[in-house]
């Protein structure tokens, strides 16, 4: 398995970028930007969040 590097990611913006994710409004640079943080093979069906 290959190492991978550390990144440092502000909360409310991961959490806003995966907000408009979820509504399919991200710029594509950014859909895929989200999906390799998250090890995404295609998009998310299911919201990504949990709902409390």
């Amino acid at each position: 398995m290959a190492a991978r590097s550390l990144h440092w990611v502000n909360s409310p913006v991961l959490l806003e970028a995966l907000e408009r994710y979820e509504q399919r409004r991200l710029p594509r640079s950014m859909q895929l930007w989200v999906e390799a943080m998250l090890e995404l093979k295609a998009p998310a069906r299911e919201p990504l969040r949990g709902h409390c």
